[in-house]
């Protein structure tokens, strides 16, 4: 029996339920911990912005469409140093490889055969960063196949206008707010990020993975600046993936 099968409960319960339905759901369910945490961390980025001398619509542009903080964090960094259109592109595309995997194992998850549109994935796809696929992970599963894909929109336009809303009256206020409030702030999201993930992981594997980017992390970050967060996934990443192989297979 698959798993849609298995959960074949809630679509039996709810054989009608239309799209809008589960947007709305979607949207109320953007309302959470995890939104007002990634919320705080894109005010401190706000102070960021405006110190680097970015006005308010290329902050809200920037937020908006970028999305992901650390890719945000990374594109205004080489804004404010004067780095190139291309080198600039290289270094937001570098940081935003992590989010490739995370696509492809949400993205099958929310298509219905024969019925979802490439471009309704492509779409609902800008909004999967660390929060909303930590979120869908878990939750989507539990929904019938045919609302998760309308919930996950919902979800993601709620919190990505959410949080556009709540960086542009951040970049109003932030010159009142103490610098280590904003980089505190700032801080908010890895430490959520990592908590979130380690409770989300199911796999020893997910954890080993975790275990060993901390431990790689500051080594790639003092001998391969810039590249730090690449190899620390690539290398941390395959050692988990091996040595959770060899260890099934000695137990076997």
């Amino acid at each position: 029996m698959s798993q849609d099968e298995n959960k074949g409960t809630p679509e039996a319960a709810e054989p009608s339920v239309p799209a809008r339905v589960w947007m709305g759901r979607g949207a109320r369910a953007a309302i959470s911990i995890p939104a007002l945490i990634l919320t705080a961390a894109f005010v401190g980025y706000a102070g960021l912005a405006r110190a680097s001398g970015l006005s308010l619509g290329e902050t809200l542009l920037m937020t908006g469409l970028v999305w992901a903080l650390p890719s945000v964090v990374v594109l205004t960094g080489g804004i404010a140093s004067g780095l190139g259109l291309i080198p600039a592109a290289i270094a937001v595309a570098l940081a935003s490889v992590r989010l490739m995997p995370m696509t492809m194992a949400l993205v099958p998850m929310m298509k219905v055969e024969g019925k979802t549109k490439r471009w309704q994935l492509v779409l609902a796809s800008h909004f999967i960063a660390v929060t909303a696929w930590v979120y869908a992970m878990k939750n989507l599963p539990d929904l019938p196949r045919e609302g998760r894909l309308p919930f996950f929109a919902g979800f993601g336009v709620a919190l990505n206008s959410f949080v556009v809303c709540m960086t542009g009256i951040s970049y109003m206020l932030v010159e009142q707010m103490p610098p280590v409030m904003a980089g505190a702030l700032l801080l908010l999201t890895p430490v959520y990020f990592l908590c979130s993930l380690w409770g989300a992981a199911r796999l020893s594997a997910d954890k080993g993975a975790m275990v060993a980017g901390l431990l790689l992390g500051p080594v790639f970050y003092v001998y391969l600046p810039g590249l730090d967060l690449l190899w620390t996934g690539l290398v941390g990443g395959t050692l988990a993936y091996l040595v959770t192989r060899f260890m099934r297979r000695g137990l076997a």
